[in-house]
């Protein structure tokens, strides 16, 4: 495309869930100037380990972004050491399934345009979110769908003007303290990614998920007082979610099972909220409850 960035910046990561076993990847093109994602994609390959996934995920980002531009220079950020550095040139490459994935990968674009940066995995958190979708998605049998289609070249535009200030009255964020911070983020965090809210900011003793206009805050410190939530009590009972269609939220339970939730009310479900309001009560070890609501 004449309209093209010359620069393009390709994300990638892998896993495998067993090391040998079900393994997945996800693939990203940004444009280095915006930082804007332009494309990505996510695939589940069965039975792998996670080299080989971190690989096939490297194979796909730089065939992304041949797509793009078959002429651009390409940045590849991975926070895979052993990928970084046998691409580069600097460690060998000694498993058969990796060499034919990294000549498979010197044959996407010419290698000379292409050079390669480890980075941290919270930098990578991209790539990282759509390998993991693709796993939970091969491992429910269903096909990885995108959250969203990325915009064509052509429909790249300049930011709109700024719009008439926001109406009082909506809600800003939502902070919820927790005794096992870690827990939390597995649990919550991992649902919240899941819903729509990226991870938005992390500190020692919390982390923030969501935008500007919304976010949810999980915190914990020395100011929190001893005890444990009890979400029968007065106070917030539960925070709820819309969740997509009915097939999204029968998905997400599925996967919640392995990320500390269980269902709750299950000999109703899916109707526990009444007849005609179809939708998924989560609990996790914490006792925090979110309720995902389909269309």
């Amino acid at each position: 495309m004449t309209d093209a960035p010359a620069r393009l910046v390709v994300e990638a990561d892998g896993g495998s869930r067993g090391n040998p076993g079900h393994a997945g990847y996800g693939a990203l093109v940004r444009d280095p100037d915006t930082g804007r994602i332009l494309v990505e994609k996510a695939a589940y390959i069965g039975k792998a380990s996670n080299n080989v996934a971190e690989y096939s995920g490297l194979v796909s980002g730089l065939e992304l972004a041949r797509e793009i531009n078959p002429t651009a220079s390409v940045h590849v950020k991975m926070d895979s050491k052993l990928v970084v550095e046998q691409m580069s040139g600097r460690w060998q490459i000694k498993h058969a399934d990796m060499r034919i994935l990294a000549a498979k990968a010197r044959k996407v674009l010419d290698p000379r345009r292409v050079s390669y940066e480890w980075i941290p995995r919270e930098r990578n958190k991209d790539a990282d979110r759509l390998s993991n979708e693709a796993m939970d998605a091969g491992m429910a049998g269903v096909e990885w769908k995108p959250r969203a289609q990325a915009a064509p070249m052509a429909a790249i535009e300049p930011d709109p003007a700024p719009t008439a200030p926001r109406p009082a009255g909506r809600l800003h964020h939502v902070e919820v303290w927790t005794g096992d911070l870690a827990g939390s983020r597995e649990s919550l965090g991992w649902l919240l990614e899941r819903l729509g809210f990226p991870q938005r900011e992390s500190w020692r003793d919390g982390t923030s998920y969501g935008s500007d206009d919304f976010y949810v805050v999980l915190e914990s410190g020395p100011d929190l007082a001893a005890g444990h939530h009890e979400r029968r009590c007065p106070g917030v009972n539960h925070l709820a979610f819309h969740a997509g269609s009915r097939a999204d939220v029968d998905l997400l339970v599925r996967r919640a099972a392995s990320h500390g939730w269980s269902l709750l009310f299950p000999d109703k479900h899916p109707y526990a909220g009444g007849a005609g309001h179809y939708a998924a009560y989560l609990e996790n070890a914490e006792g925090f409850e979110v309720e995902l609501v389909a269309r």
